[in-house]
Order: structure tokens, then sequence, then C-alpha cells
């Protein structure tokens, strides 16, 4: 049975842990309505991906 030896002190344990904060969602510009989006993706506000028109978004 793996019992550890000695125990893990509270500074070790966060130093270990530093890095699995939560990090707000990278946004990128879109090209065409100057609207935050996703990196990578179609822009939701307007449908337009890489310079162009990929999807036709319904004008409400």
């Amino acid at each position: 049975m793996a019992v550890p030896k000695k125990r893990i002190s509270s500074s070790r344990r966060g130093a270990r842990r530093a890095h699995n904060a939560i990090k707000p969602p990278s946004l990128s510009v879109c090209s065409n309505c100057q609207e935050p989006a996703m990196p990578h993706r179609i822009c939701p506000k307007c449908g337009w991906y890489g310079g162009r028109e990929v999807v036709t978004m319904d004008k409400d």
C-alpha cells in the first residue's frame, strides 16, 4: 500500500497548485464588426471568419 513517508507542506502543495487557476477566455476582435469573439471561430454577431461571410445571420 502506497503511503507518503512525509507530510506535504502547505507551501509545497500551494506551489504545485499555482498553475491551476482558471483564466479568463482570450478574445480577439472581429475584422468585420469589431465585436469581441473567440479566436479561430466564426463571429457569433455577424457570422464572418477569415475576412468572408461564412454563416448568414438573421437580422433582428
